[in-house]
């Protein structure tokens, strides 16, 4: 009788360790009727601050801290005709005048949508920071940005969930 109480007991332990370990692994979806977009967030740590408004189409996102990792979505319109490239490098001329601007590398993206990712260092306050943009193209006329800003080794050490963000960003109207 005693050892089949201690076996439920050990049982039940692992049933709810097995059913928190599922519900850490899974993400938590955004969308929002007032933007024609939605995204997963792979970890819990992302919370909003900014909400989207039929005035403000933006949303933000911060990953802890706002110094350890910040999303910006933006909607760009551009013309039919224009190369991302071309988007890419009007950004890149924006960047510029921050301080301790360092140009990065450009590279190309693959999630729902093809795209490209832009990565540059500057620095704030005296501290190292770092931007990951990608530029994701669901059309000819628009184009979404993905801002990732925050310290640079914060930002580097959370990469995987700027990409998991990115690929799994969807337009859905």
């Amino acid at each position: 009788m005693k050892s089949e109480k201690i076996f439920s007991v050990i049982f039940m332990g692992f049933l709810l360790l097995a059913a928190y370990g599922v519900m850490q692994g899974q993400s938590m979806m955004f969308s929002d009727s007032n933007v024609p977009y939605s995204f997963d967030l792979p970890d819990a740590k992302w919370k909003m601050t900014a909400k989207p408004s039929a005035t403000s189409p933006n949303v933000e996102y911060v990953y802890t801290d706002r110094l350890d990792g910040h999303l910006e979505v933006r909607k760009l319109m551009v013309a039919r005709d224009a190369m991302l490239a071309d988007v890419v490098q009007n950004e890149q001329e924006k960047l510029q005048f921050k301080m301790g601007f360092i140009a990065g590398r450009e590279e190309n993206f693959q999630g729902r949508f093809r795209g490209s990712v832009y990565n540059f260092e500057y620095v704030n306050a005296g501290k190292a920071m770092g931007g990951r943009y990608y530029f994701l193209r669901p059309n000819e006329t628009t184009v979404y940005l993905l801002r990732f800003t925050g310290y640079k080794d914060s930002l580097r050490g959370i990469r995987s969930q700027t990409d998991s963000i990115a690929r799994t960003f969807a337009v859905t109207q």
